[in-house]
């Protein structure tokens, strides 16, 4: 569940309708702004327009997907059947666009009819009437049984107004922003197998012994959550609240109910928390114990970073000579780290922090590295940006074939954030192999600054048709 308002969530309007019936036009009107090219030539546009409007929705233009300049009618009629799967699958309010001036055609009671099964909401659009002499052509129309009609001219504003107006009726009042009473306590999650130093870390940011410490694996129980304020070097206070976690351990190795429910009481606190740090004991290293817990922080789609803790003790192993193959202790540590992001590839985009909680090393960027990745995990990234992004990561790297047909993607949009959740409205759903929507989710992270912030891709494919294998 989001902690906070999201904008235009679920709040999208598409505009649909065959080539050359005005649609970029309308779309730049609604947005206020020139933002699609707009040419008398079917194929133009060439990709799907979007802008996060004022009034408080999304808008999109699907007018261009799959058509070339010069298309046959075959070409045509497979586009606008794109631009109907996009609009019916994406949108909650559908305006669909004719031309009042050459009045109904079949490819537009062909769109109509596939527009009407899809039970969304539907405003019959007839653009084109650029002067009151023209609004008699609206009977053209009257035999589709629209209550919903608006006759606009998109060139030059006549009908805009009533437009937005049907529009705002339709969707209902803009959301509202919450109301901030007090400062948000960021939650933090310390998780790791028995005996890494979770309890210390508590203590070092707490200065205090609040927390039971003990050298003997599983001696804390219980979760349990502490709020807390702590005053930076800047002077600038920040409020916490603090969860120190049963160590987690290896199914096999609960041998007791006590260790059970206090295994299950850790899976539960990472899913309260806001921020997940998973703690790593420099001394022993990555387990098979490790990737377990960084599987289960990646399936809760928690904010995570990654604590290496004792870390003193590694450095003093290494100027006692103890550590080889390393020429310096930066070069260790970057070995170290070249491990981590290998072995726990589920959080290959974290952030890795070296500390100890013994001498309070890197405490304070502890805490700060979890503001910041708090505050990575509230961007909402225009759909522009996410499509253009998409676009510039297929062209760089194209997805193989599958089946005989290459995987394409015709439009995305951010859905949530905590994790960060965009449906991807593709051709074929099931043919995005891992290793690609790998490489898909390192573009963004690496794009937009998401380090920390997991992501999901929900893949909305088209329906096969009968008999199409």
């Amino acid at each position: 569940m989001d902690h906070f308002h999201f904008m235009n969530a679920g709040r999208i309007v598409a505009i649909v309708g065959r080539p050359n019936v005005g649609k970029s036009r309308l779309f730049n009107r609604l947005a206020r702004k020139r933002l699609a090219i707009v040419h008398d030539q079917p194929g133009v546009t060439r990709d799907v327009n979007s802008t996060d409007l004022e009034d408080g929705y999304t808008l999109l233009d699907t007018g261009g997907i799959g058509l070339v300049a010069g298309a046959n009618e075959r070409a045509i009629y497979e586009a606008v059947e794109e631009q109907v799967f996009i609009s019916v699958e994406a949108a909650q309010l559908i305006l669909f666009v004719v031309d009042g001036q050459e009045g109904l055609v079949s490819l537009d009671e062909i769109v109509l009819e596939r527009l009407r099964k899809s039970g969304k909401e539907i405003i019959l659009v007839v653009n084109k009437l650029d002067n009151s002499s023209d609004d008699d052509k609206l009977v053209l129309f009257r035999k589709l049984g629209f209550k919903r009609t608006v006759g606009v001219s998109a060139e030059h504003g006549r009908g805009e107004d009533d437009l937005r107006e049907l529009i705002a009726k339709i969707l209902g009042p803009k959301p509202e922003e919450p109301v901030v009473t007090e400062p948000r306590r960021i939650k933090i999650c310390f998780a790791g197998r028995p005996n890494v130093g979770k309890s210390s870390l508590c203590n070092a940011l707490l200065k205090s012994d609040r927390l039971v410490v003990s050298e003997v694996p599983g001696t804390t129980r219980d979760s349990i959550e502490l709020d807390f304020d702590y005053t930076a070097k800047s002077g600038e206070v920040w409020p916490f609240r603090l969860v120190d976690t049963a160590g987690l351990r290896r199914i096999t190795r609960v041998r007791q109910p006590v260790e059970y429910f206090s295994m299950k009481r850790t899976e539960e606190s990472i899913d309260a928390a806001d921020v997940v740090f998973m703690v790593i004991d420099a001394q022993e290293g990555i387990t098979k114990q490790e990737q377990a817990i960084a599987g289960k922080i990646a399936e809760s789609g928690k904010l995570h970073a990654i604590i290496v803790n004792k870390w003193d003790i590694a450095q003093t192993a290494f100027d006692s000579g103890k550590i080889e193959h390393h020429a310096t202790l930066a070069e260790y540590r970057a070995a170290f780290e070249d491990a981590i992001r290998r072995e726990l590839f589920f959080l290959a985009d974290s952030p890795i922090i070296f500390a100890s909680a013994l001498n309070g090393y890197s405490i304070e960027r502890l805490l700060n590295e979890s503001r910041e990745v708090d505050a990575r995990a509230e961007q909402h990234l225009s759909t522009g940006r996410v499509n253009a992004l998409f676009e510039k990561l297929v062209q760089r790297r194209e997805p193989r074939f599958i089946k005989g047909k290459r995987f394409r993607i015709y439009y995305a949009t951010q859905t949530g954030r905590r994790p960060f959740r965009f449906k991807v409205f593709c051709n074929q759903s099931g043919h995005l192999d891992e290793t690609y929507r790998r490489y898909l989710e390192r573009g963004f992270v690496e794009t937009f600054g998401l380090q920390g912030c997991p992501l999901r891709f929900e893949l909305i494919g088209k329906k096969k048709k009968a008999g199409e294998k």
